[in-house]
């Protein structure tokens, strides 16, 4: 299958994953008595779907929650009535009343006076906890910059840590040297901090 023929069949899985999602959503929408109408697009290789109101009904801004705590719960369930028809995970983005689309400007700022920062200084910089949306807003701005992003920590305290891509390939280098020293008991010296090292790198990917 040719390049061209594998995005065809990638943009038709996922307008199919958006008319799963439209049909849950408009569902919920008319238990809950909320007025609002769904548009349904694909954006970064993903599904994305907005509900929005001409009228601006306040009530529809309760299925955002504070902090976006109730629409990142209602975009997980939206992901898992559309597994449940497509036997596939889904990764669709959710926004509802523009609360993403508007809060991803204000994280970008962010992320961007942080990649200033490092660049300026050359060293590394911690930001604030986030969520999996916005952490995924600042690496896409990270990696624009030339820098490099980890995901570090667990749970609320999971976090975006910048750096330069130098430091980043002689941390990765120096990882593999310690593996590489590992006896015939299988100790491998430093291998607490390596596996850490490998935890944040793996849980980054998921983001």
């Amino acid at each position: 299958m040719s390049e061209s023929e594998d995005r065809a069949a990638l943009i038709k899985q996922l307008d199919e994953e958006g008319d799963f999602a439209a049909d849950y959503l408009e569902e919920l929408l008319d238990i809950a008595d909320l007025d609002g109408d769904i548009e349904i697009s694909v954006e970064a290789d993903r599904a994305s779907l907005a509900i929005v109101s001409e009228e601006a009904d306040r009530r529809l801004k309760r299925l955002i929650g504070r902090d976006g705590e109730v629409l990142e719960a209602l975009q997980e369930l939206t992901r898992l009535a559309v597994q449940s028809q497509t036997g596939e995970r889904s990764r669709l983005m959710l926004d509802i009343a523009g609360y993403r689309a508007d809060h991803k400007e204000e994280i970008a700022a962010i992320a961007q006076e942080a990649v200033a920062e490092a660049l300026e200084t050359g060293a590394d910089i911690a930001l604030e906890p986030m969520n999996p949306f916005e952490r995924k807003v600042v690496h896409d701005i990270v990696a624009e910059a030339g820098l490099v992003s980890d995901s570090e920590g667990f749970g609320p305290a999971r976090h975006v840590v910048i750096r330069h891509a130098a430091e980043a390939g002689a941390a990765a280098d120096e990882v593999g040297e310690e593996t590489e020293s590992a006896d015939e008991s299988g100790y491998v010296a430093g291998s607490e901090s390596a596996g850490s090292s490998a935890s944040a790198v793996s849980a980054a990917s998921a983001d």
